[in-house]
């Protein structure tokens, strides 16, 4: 199967501080000296590059992802749209859904995956925002602290990549007002004040931290994580407990799962998804968060 492989890379050159053009390199080497033809090309920007990921599908071609969660989900809806199929060289700062589907960062075990690996079906997010744009998201979906970290993790290239994402917590952490929030899931309704609600396909954001321990990427639900809006202060201390996923025993936190969230809030609050900021939540809106079983095909 492997000598019919076609690959269009697709990289994000900003990944990673910069670091997923290194990262191309070798993989897109070993696929080459093994006989298999790769076209590599820079991310231009959104519009340019829908169309190419368009054509190489349509070319039959296996489009790979090379950066981090973000550049992943900006093109997995798309190629899951026309019937595609996604490969992944991790290249971004948090790499969570790579990390999720077991996916390595040494390019010869990348390279066999791309050669070898049979296609895997894998659940995606589908959300429709306020203003009724539909977005797919891969990972998770979050609305209020943890989008903020998000932001701050954008200011924060200064750190070392290690600490840039604990750093952003905390600093989230200290600085967040609870919410009132409505959550209906699957038709049930709940009024909650929280810090946070995760929408989660898989069970890793924030580069390793795993939000929601028990989710599976192909099976056709939602694990949503609400965390209470708890004292600041126990809210910090308790996390390092997110890295192993012990937090889901606290007291503050509520794990439920089904297929469609809706969401709203009694204030604004921030949306995120796998990293990049997805708009405010405002008084009046809604969000709506639903799982698309089995709708991308990945190389795993």
């Amino acid at each position: 199967m492997s000598d019919a492989r076609r690959f269009s890379f697709l990289v994000n050159p900003t990944s990673g501080g910069g670091a997923a053009p290194g990262a191309v390199v070798p993989v897109a080497r070993l696929l080459r000296d093994a006989g298999a033809e790769v076209e590599v090309t820079y991310s231009p920007g959104p519009r340019a590059t829908s169309d190419l990921v368009a054509a190489a599908v349509a070319r039959g071609d296996v489009v790979v992802s090379v950066g981090g969660d973000g550049m992943l989900s900006s093109i997995a809806g798309q190629v899951a749209a026309g019937g595609g199929l996604l490969g992944m060289v991790p290249a971004g700062r948090g790499n969570d859904f790579a990390r999720m589907l077991g996916i390595p960062n040494d390019p010869t075990q990348v390279a066999r995956i791309l050669l070898e690996a049979e296609p895997s079906a894998v659940d995606l997010i589908e959300v429709t925002t306020p203003n009724g744009e539909v977005i797919q998201v891969a990972g998770s979906v979050y609305v209020g602290v943890d989008a903020r970290a998000a932001e701050i993790v954008d200011g924060a290239r200064w750190l070392p990549r290690k600490l840039q994402y604990p750093y952003a917590a905390i600093r989230a952490l200290a600085t967040f007002r609870p919410v009132q929030m409505q959550v209906m899931l699957d038709g049930e309704r709940r009024r909650v004040g929280v810090a946070t609600v995760v929408a989660a396909n898989s069970s890793f954001y924030g580069s390793g931290m795993k939000i929601a321990p028990d989710a599976v990427v192909d099976d056709g639900r939602l694990d949503v994580v609400l965390i209470a809006a708890a004292n600041k202060l126990d809210l910090i201390r308790s996390l390092p407990k997110v890295y192993d996923g012990a937090h889901v025993q606290l007291d503050e936190v509520t794990v439920l799962r089904g297929q469609e969230l809706v969401l709203a809030a009694e204030a604004a609050v921030a949306v995120g998804g796998d990293g990049e900021p997805l708009g405010l939540l405002t008084p009046g809106a809604e969000i709506r968060i639903a799982i698309r079983a089995g709708a991308l095909n990945v190389l795993k």
